[in-house]
């Protein structure tokens, strides 16, 4: 073996070495399980330091390609984690410690509102004079309905987004059914319909959307389901304009079908969004399921957010969840209402919004510097094009950055359109980058040529 990797080793530095070696794990000319040469002699073999070939083993297992066993050496891993559905735990990725760590997708946790002035509103104790008391607090419910960009019929709370959605998709699809969505997308999305035996149809995405061609052509395979992302989209950061949402509503309304699909709309950002709330319920409420979710702006633990649709659907979504969860904890809804009326709740919030906008387009700036163009993402994602994925990642393990693999994102071979890079991706958590946007930019526009 180490002469097979001194031979595939074309630059000598930490991140060549890592390249390398990474290339022949992903190409199987080192396997599964395979016991990889010792730090003295690889370093021997190729003419470097030991702290070289070291600095290249530490890449490798930041990204989870390889472990250490001690005195026993250094092995090929594959990554998996059992209790995570297969796409989420192929985000997820490995858990390896990283000076930055870009792959989260989360929010930045000094940009969350404070919780402490919601939690002096809320009940001495958890209490509930029946099991069948309303399931979404009136008022908070009054305060959603204001806000939405269409007026439902049904409005119920749930446990986030993913929780919505996946209600909804139960109700609405059968094994064998067509579901549309993004490509590229959201991963569990792809676990929850393997998990219901639904087909996905991919449709290429823009900065804007959907594309109006490929969603016809989507159209006509009779979809039971739309799945889409209206603002922020993860991961490109994408958001669906008017005008695109009114040309999908046109491909809607002149395409006939057996039975009309269901759209499910993720707005997972919607409060620390840049753009308005745009929403294809506006012009078809009778067969939209919108979702609203705060984990971005409020806090992922929060676990809370509304959904709103068609009373027929909300009402079966809500009967379904009786015999599960029940209802979402009404001190969490409390809690909710508190942060989205409380004035410094608001302007926290506000200020977070802000700050991602901000380190979006000095990131995108200092990238533009190093020769990398893009378009300034919504959210906190960034979608950056690269030449080789698995050698962007190493090439930033070595540099202590972690990012995500983009192939987790696709649903199918994908091949960009106009407006969008082609190539493979990595997706950046652009959000939680606070300074040194330089710096960084000069790791990432590297990474994009290894």
């Amino acid at each position: 073996m180490i002469e097979q990797i001194v031979a595939a080793v074309e630059n000598k530095s930490p991140e060549g070495i890592a390249a390398a070696v990474s290339r022949l794990i992903r190409t199987g000319g080192i396997a599964s399980g395979d016991r990889l040469p010792t730090v003295r002699e690889l370093a021997s073999e190729l003419g470097v330091s030991p702290a070289t070939v070291s600095n290249a083993w530490q890449a490798l297992a930041g990204v989870g390609l390889i472990t250490s066993r001690g005195r026993a050496g250094s092995f090929v891993l594959q990554a998996s984690t059992r209790w995570m559905p297969t796409h989420f735990a192929e985000l997820a990725g490995s858990h390896v410690q990283s000076r930055l760590d870009l792959s989260t997708g989360t929010p930045d946790p000094e940009l969350l509102p404070d919780l402490a002035a919601a939690f002096q509103h809320l009940p001495t104790r958890a209490d509930t004079t029946s099991y069948l008391t309303v399931r979404v607090l009136p008022e908070l419910e009054r305060l959603l309905r204001a806000s939405w960009p269409y007026s439902p019929e049904s409005l119920t709370i749930t446990d986030g987004a993913l929780d919505a959605i996946s209600r909804s998709l139960e109700v609405v699809i059968r094994y064998g059914d067509r579901v549309v969505i993004e490509e590229p997308g959201f991963p569990p999305f792809l676990d929850l319909l393997e998990h219901l035996g639904a087909e996905r149809v991919a449709v290429p995405i823009d900065r804007h959307g959907m594309l109006p061609g490929p969603f016809a052509a989507a159209l006509r395979s009779n979809p039971a389901a739309i799945i889409l992302q209206p603002r922020a989209q993860n991961p490109t950061g994408a958001t669906m304009t008017e005008e695109r949402a009114r040309e999908l509503v046109g491909l809607l309304r002149s395409h006939s079908h057996l039975t009309d699909p269901v759209i499910i709309e993720d707005d997972h950002s919607g409060e620390i969004s840049g753009a308005p709330a745009t929403s294809i319920g506006t012009w078809l409420p009778h067969r939209t399921l919108h979702v609203r979710s705060y984990a971005k702006s409020h806090g992922p633990d929060l676990r809370i957010g509304a959904l709103a649709g068609p009373t027929a659907l909300i009402d079966r979504i809500v009967a379904r969840r009786m015999l599960g969860p029940g209802w979402t904890s009404r001190m969490l809804q409390v809690i909710l209402y508190e942060l989205l009326t409380a004035r410094e709740s608001v302007a926290q919030v506000s200020a977070a919004r802000r700050t991602y906008q901000l380190r979006q387009v000095e990131l995108g700036a200092a990238l533009a510097r190093h020769g990398v163009e893009l378009d300034i993402a919504d959210g906190i994602n960034l979608w950056l094009p690269v030449s080789d994925e698995k050698a962007a990642i190493v090439s930033l393990a070595a540099s202590g950055i972690r990012v995500a693999a983009g192939t987790p994102f696709l649903a199918s071979s994908f091949t960009a359109p106009a407006g969008l890079a082609a190539g493979e991706h990595v997706r950046v958590t652009a959000g939680l980058v606070k300074g040194e946007f330089d710096d960084i930019a000069t790791h990432l526009a590297s990474a994009t040529r290894a």
